[in-house]
């Protein structure tokens, strides 16, 4: 076999094969932040009034009787602390013009991924057990999480132990304490939509992480089956669900990708929100060289209108 002597081995100035695209695949789903109902805050602690009807029971007054006046319950202001997620870009001016692969300018595409993350950041502190915090000169000020906010309406997992959720008091919200972690199971998930039903609520949502899915998707109510097909077609095998329809109501399952295996949330969209002391914008900075600065940042706090018109399951994650 006779070889040539000039070969891709040896040869020069080869072109190089490069894809002129850039493959990303990281999920860009915020659910919670997607149906949170947009507000505007005025100062770093935003407030809000909850109440409640009294409890109804037997009402019967004589005929003619003068009427007696009882002591009126006030209002409930509960608040959160307004956050500040930022990320910044600074690319060099030679870099951003000479030609790239994928892209044209460094700094459009630096400046679109950042967006992109911040928006994930801020999924990951609206969902998780975050407490609040006023902050100070030198520490963050931190926006309650979900998670940490539902504190009436939760259900410790059947063969947990410990865990508490203190809610909101004097101000701030503190964060959960983690206790036994158990798998989940049906009876806690309609345990804590009869809670949050039972006090108004109508969490048509319910979010929770993979691991959990895995468990929602084995419940004895939703069976794996095999769908009846022609004969010359391929076949479906369905084993998981993204409705639940419980005594309570009708209920979306959705992923999320941020939470914690530790809790499952049911919320009612009718009361979150987002509110924003500074939504989330860019602003390009004073130059201080040859290159180009960016600043990408938003100023917000999660609003649980009602924590009582959502609930949870605690203690998951086995």
């Amino acid at each position: 076999m006779t070889i040539a002597a000039t070969n891709t081995y040896n040869g020069k100035g080869i072109a190089e094969s490069f894809e002129d695209i850039i493959f990303d695949i990281s999920p860009e789903d915020t659910p919670l932040l997607s149906m949170a109902k947009r507000m505007t805050a005025g100062q770093t602690y935003h407030q809000w009034q909850t109440d409640a009807l009294a409890a109804a029971g037997d009402n019967r007054t004589l005929e003619g009787d003068d009427s007696t006046f009882a002591t009126l319950s006030p209002t409930t202001v509960l608040g959160n602390y307004c956050q500040i997620s930022q990320k910044t870009v600074k690319i060099s001016n030679t870099y951003d013009v000479v030609r790239k692969y994928g892209r044209k300018s460094e700094v459009a595409y630096q400046l679109m991924k950042a967006g992109k993350e911040l928006k994930r950041d801020m999924e990951y502190a609206l969902v998780r057990n975050q407490a609040s915090s006023a902050g100070s000169i030198g520490a963050a000020r931190s926006s309650a999480g979900m998670e940490s906010w539902i504190s009436g309406n939760r259900v410790l997992a059947t063969g947990s132990a410990s865990g508490t959720t203190p809610g909101f008091a004097n101000g701030v919200v503190a964060a959960p304490t983690d206790g036994t972690s158990v798998t989940f199971i049906e009876a806690d998930l309609k345990s804590a939509l009869q809670l949050a039903w039972t006090d108004g609520g109508e969490p048509s949502v319910i979010l929770m992480s993979a691991k959990n899915k895995a468990w929602f998707s084995g419940f004895a109510g939703i069976a794996t089956k095999f769908n009846n097909v022609a004969s010359n077609a391929q076949a479906t095998i369905t084993g998981a669900a993204d409705v639940y329809v419980s005594d309570f109501g009708n209920h979306t399952v959705k992923l999320d990708r941020f939470m914690r295996d530790q809790a499952v949330l049911c919320v009612d969209p009718n009361y979150v929100g987002l509110a924003s002391l500074r939504p989330m914008s860019k602003v390009e900075l004073a130059k201080t060289g040859d290159n180009t600065s960016w600043l990408i940042n938003a100023e917000y706090a999660l609003v649980v209108q009602n924590p009582d018109a959502h609930a949870k399951v605690q203690n998951l994650g086995a």
